[in-house]
């Protein structure tokens, strides 16, 4: 893995005090180096809190052209600067994404709506979505964490094929990173799969041992991290 960084943060498991963006000069510096000396099989991107960034980021995509563009559209919906920012992602990084993977409160940021969604809505929200990706490859991995209930539910799309995705929801605390680690999985099994739902199934799979595997960690008295190298834990202790 190859990691681009947008912005310092100061954070820990309870809050983030304080965020510092890395100006978009030295982001291009960043991604163009790594280019040109790694082979890079996909690209997952996450935050970017300035429209200089997302301009520097999509003017790099459409140079380098790498296969699979994994997209998590992290936004503020509160915030100013970010929802001037959610109009340069959606004009300039959505229509090169091979996926995108917002959570409820990011798609309704997107779709410029407010209102709560139910399970049974997924679909409609999920092709409202693809829609803005302008493009008929592209897909959409809806995220229902934010829902109620026994089941973490998500849903992907792309107009073709709806493919739902259902585990049992994890009773725990450290669930910090949990949207960043799906995103980080797809682009990793992209490369790896078949398709895209077979990459997505995968993703899946690997957060859900995360989370189940996720009071094994003692981090911090906040949202504690999930266990990413659950699948190693045993062997590392």
């Amino acid at each position: 893995a190859c990691g681009v960084i947008a912005a310092l943060t100061a954070q820990n498991t309870q809050t983030v005090t304080g965020v510092m963006p890395v100006p978009a000069t030295f982001l291009k510096e960043q991604i163009d180096t790594l280019f040109d000396d790694v082979r890079i099989d996909a690209v997952k991107i996450g935050m970017l809190g300035t429209v200089e960034q997302i301009e520097t980021v999509a003017d790099a995509l459409v140079r380098r052209k790498p296969r699979f563009v994994v997209l998590d559209p992290v936004m503020v919906a509160k915030g100013g600067s970010r929802l001037l920012a959610a109009d340069a992602l959606k004009e300039r990084l959505l229509p090169l994404a091979t996926i995108i993977t917002p959570n409820l409160p990011e798609a309704m940021c997107l779709l410029g709506r407010e209102e709560d969604v139910t399970e049974e809505e997924f679909p409609e929200v999920a092709r409202e979505l693809w829609k803005l990706l302008g493009r008929r490859n592209a897909w959409v991995y809806l995220k229902g964490g934010h829902l109620e209930g026994e089941s973490a539910y998500d849903l992907l799309f792309n107009n073709v094929v709806s493919v739902p995705f259902t585990a049992p929801r994890v009773p725990t605390k450290n669930t910090h990173g949990t949207g960043c680690t799906l995103s980080s999985a797809i682009a990793a099994f992209l490369p790896q799969s078949v398709d895209v739902p077979e990459a997505c199934r995968r993703a899946k799979e690997y957060l859900t041992g995360a989370v189940r595997h996720a009071g094994e960690l003692d981090v911090g008295h906040g949202h504690g991290p999930t266990n990413n190298f659950w699948r190693l834990w045993k062997e590392m202790v």
